[in-house]
């Protein structure tokens, strides 16, 4: 649940990433199961893997721990990426601190993306203070432990629902079939819009955050960029529009919804703006799914991979909490964050400029030992764990608290109703196309009804 920093940055982010996996090759990264250099013996599973590609997709998704550990260990802890033309930190501190200095690091993309053309829109995730504060403060109320507390009721019926259809079946795709829906149910309701446009909220989702793969020469790079700005603005475009007739019609008649409350408010006294309404909806309509879509898949991903991991939390429910911390650890459903620098910084004795784009990989962090002993280990016993899967500092997902009620809700469903529970390794398991955001296009599971 709003797990994307902005859409606007989004757009930037994804059009100079391509690069990453086209302009900087790291398929000559072997792990070898030879001894002394077999990273995969133990972080894993003990699968015999000879070869990877940690800027991979499909290699991140089936082997996180070691593709990200390959990453940090091959480039260190902060790097320049001369193709793509922006820095690259891999471990915890670093990351850490990113996030955390928004003095240093802007999520200011309206201001420092202006330059490399992306055509963007304000919100409160790609502000600075004081207005960031000012806007988090209006929606925050939406999101409060009591109002959570009573959506829960709610997000249980929807997951009851949406596995009573399948139920019959003995096969699903956790994806399509629920962790899609009810997330989109869910913030569809807070917002007022009608829940059956999901398919076409799902769309918009897609074609906003999944970028496009595939071999790109180095001079294909401005045609490709003119093609992600022009999808992208397309899409918000009419993401746009439909919220356009919403407010109004709210304006005329205001219901008990989240929309209604954002026209209603003030900010020392003044409205907020049309484009300030319009961005609020856009990215609590696109945001309000990614998080817990690709959260409830890679814990299904992580506990087939453990099959004593489930079968503990069948039987002991309450360490379902700690679960998905580790797999916000362990499968993270955002791979990095973007951030500007300000002004001159000397980080690691390297020295970024005023306006560098600066990339914390997350993923990278989460798996750092210096942080995590043995972070290869999917360990829902670990303590503490201090995972920077919803950021950190002022722009920690708002949402994080309804992300884990809904996949807490959701599991433990699951759980309950589904019994062998296994991905079915007789289909593919395809990744999301997105640089930032990590998690299975599709993931089909096979159970037998309890």
């Amino acid at each position: 649940m709003l797990f994307l920093r902005d859409l606007g940055q989004f757009a930037t982010l994804q059009i100079d990433a391509v690069m990453l996996w086209t302009g900087v090759a790291d398929s000559d990264y072997v792990f070898c199961s030879q001894k002394g250099e077999s990273a995969l013996e133990h972080t894993d599973r003990g699968r015999q893997v000879t070869s990877l590609d940690p800027r991979s997709l499909q290699d991140q998704l089936l082997y996180p721990h070691a593709c990200f550990t390959a990453l940090r260990e091959k480039h260190g802890p902060l790097m320049y990426n001369n193709a793509a033309r922006f820095w690259e930190a891999f471990d915890y501190e670093l990351v850490h601190f990113i996030a955390n200095q928004h003095e240093l690091f802007s999520s200011d993309s309206v201001k420092y993306a202006a330059e490399r053309g992306v055509d963007e829109f304000q919100s409160m995730l790609n502000t600075d203070p004081p207005r960031h504060r000012q806007l988090r403060s209006l929606v925050s109320q939406a999101f409060t432990p009591r109002t959570l507390a009573q959506l829960a009721p709610r997000i249980a019926e929807i997951t009851q629902s949406l596995l009573d259809d399948v139920i019959e079946r003995g096969r699903m795709d956790v994806i399509a079939d629920l962790s899609f829906p009810l997330p989109v149910i869910v913030i569809a309701e807070l917002l007022g819009v009608p829940s059956e446009d999901r398919v076409q909220f799902k769309q918009w989702s897609d074609e906003l955050v999944m970028g496009e793969y595939g071999e790109f020469a180095s001079e294909e790079r401005e045609e490709y960029e003119r093609r992600a700005r022009e999808r992208f603005r397309k899409t918000l475009d009419t993401i746009y529009d439909y919220f356009r007739v919403v407010i109004a019609q709210r304006r005329r008649e205001p219901r008990h919804d989240l929309i209604s409350e954002l026209i209603a408010a003030q900010i020392e006294g003044e409205y907020l703006t049309e484009q300030e309404l319009l961005s609020f909806c856009a990215l609590l309509l696109v945001a309000g799914n990614i998080t817990t879509t690709n959260l409830i898949g890679n814990a299904i991903l992580c506990f087939d991979e453990h099959p004593e991991v489930m079968e503990r939390l069948r039987r002991e429910p309450d360490f379902m909490p700690a679960a998905i911390e580790e797999v916000l650890r362990y499968r993270s459903p955002v791979t990095g964050i973007g951030r500007f620098a300000t002004q001159d910084i000397i980080l690691r004795d390297r020295h970024i400029r005023p306006g560098d784009f600066v990339i914390g990989w997350v993923a990278c962090a989460n798996h750092d030992p210096a942080q995590f002993p043995e972070p290869g280990t999917f360990d829902i016993t670990r303590t503490p764990n201090r995972h920077v899967s919803f950021g950190h500092g002022i722009h920690f997902c708002l949402g994080a608290p309804l992300a884990r009620l809904e996949t807490k809700i959701a599991l433990n469903i699951m759980l309950e109703r589904l019994h062998a529970l296994r991905r079915n390794h007789d289909l593919p398991l395809p990744p999301a196309h997105s640089s930032f955001i990590y998690g299975a296009k599709s993931l089909p599971i096979l159970f037998e009804e309890r």
